[in-house]
């Protein structure tokens, strides 16, 4: 597959119901009420959303990610929007590694927001981690 076909058969793999435009090396997708970016950079195929932009939750978050870097693929940073979620494949994935990495991705988009959540107190906050986390 050609880079520039690449975002546009990641939204068919993934069934997305909006129309992708040709050629394309970025595209923002909705899904979830949650903005994912997918990107074409250096051969790869990089799915990434803002987590938050508040930094005193940064110190928290990263007391995480440890335990996540040993159950999942995505990665926490921090950058000029705030900490923020990405995960990457080739850019020469088929649908199946793409839907793939698109799952495992917003699953851990998934348990990341439900973290943010508890922290801020809201309805979505769990009383205990679903999984173990190594904190140094």
């Amino acid at each position: 597959m050609a880079l520039e076909a690449t975002i546009k058969g990641l939204a068919e793999a993934i069934g997305y119901p909006e129309k992708v435009p040709e050629g394309v090396l970025s595209f923002l997708l909705r899904v979830d009420g949650l903005e994912v970016l997918a990107e074409v950079s250096d051969a790869r195929l990089v799915l990434s959303t803002v987590l938050t932009a508040d930094e005193t939750m940064l110190p928290t978050l990263a007391s995480y990610a440890a335990g996540r870097m040993l159950r999942e693929e995505a990665i926490l940073s921090w950058g000029d929007s705030g900490a923020f979620l990405w995960q990457d494949a080739p850019a020469g994935a088929d649908s199946r590694e793409m839907m793939v990495l698109f799952e495992t991705f917003m699953n851990s988009c998934d348990w990341w927001r439900a973290r943010l959540d508890a922290l801020r107190g809201g309805e979505s906050a769990v009383s205990e981690p679903e999984t173990l986390m190594i904190r140094p």
